[in-house]
């Protein structure tokens, strides 16, 4: 395996959730980590835990549908730390309906955060890894980017199109820039998505899910980033799906 203790990263949402346990495990392998989101207050407090066991963050604030954001946000990290070396693409959203109910301003919202804010943060980062001739390119997709569930027709297209992309994204930069991308596709998480449901009768059925089987936690999803992140340099860990056991397939 190869260590990443020196190397750059930014982590997109990460105020909660997998944002948050991936920015922790990846300053844990010793690796500088800009935490970006919009919640501030969340993101101080997750650099005093980072700094708290002897690791190193930068807190940036971060709208990821706001390209002027975006390209601010990359020049405070390089800045900052000379390089960016990981990108760990996690901003998104995941509010459940069915399409009949027409909560079109989700849709909208969904398909700027989760697909949109991926592709600002990945063409505000690409310079400079082209320039450096190195980087890896983590994008959060889901389960919901491979199979449609009912409830989550945008969210699946939104993760849907978040693989796609990631698989052309390899095919572009992998050789011709030595730029790895990896494609994380976990299954349910016990995170801060849910909170976005508006739908009374979705959100119990997620409660309900959570009751039939053990969810996993963010650090779960965090280990993988950070096993992908340290492979020898010619491997390319591309696509990972993690689900729970009782979740199958």
């Amino acid at each position: 395996m190869t260590g990443i203790s020196g190397k750059v990263a930014l982590v997109t949402g990460a105020s909660s959730g997998i944002g948050a346990a991936t920015a922790l495990k990846l300053a844990e392998a010793g690796a500088k980590v800009g935490i970006a989101a919009r919640r501030t207050d969340k993101l101080e407090a997750l650099k005093n835990e980072i700094v708290s066991k002897g690791g190193e963050a930068l807190v940036i604030e971060m709208d990821v549908v706001d390209t002027a954001s975006v390209e601010a946000s990359m020049k405070k990290l390089v800045d900052a730390y000379g390089s960016i070396d990981i990108l760990v693409n996690n901003a998104g959203l995941m509010p459940l309906s069915d399409l009949d109910q027409l909560k079109t301003n989700e849709w909208h919202r969904m398909v700027d955060v989760n697909v949109k804010g991926l592709l600002n943060t990945t063409a505000a980062v690409l310079p400079q890894m082209i320039k450096q001739r190195s980087g890896h390119i983590f994008n959060m997709s889901s389960i919901a980017g491979r199979k449609v569930f009912k409830g989550l027709s945008v969210y699946c297209a939104t993760k849907h199109a978040v693989t796609a992309f990631s698989d052309g994204l390899r095919m572009e930069v992998g050789q011709k820039h030595n730029i790895r991308v990896t494609c994380i596709q976990p299954g349910a998480v016990a995170t801060e998505l849910y909170d976005h449901i508006t739908d009374p009768g979705y959100r119990q059925q997620m409660d309900d899910l959570a009751s039939q089987m053990t969810f996993l936690q963010g650090s779960d999803i965090a280990d993988t980033i950070v096993f992908a992140a340290q492979a020898p340099s010619h491997v390319d860990v591309a696509e990972v799906f993690v689900l729970p056991v009782e979740q199958g397939w």
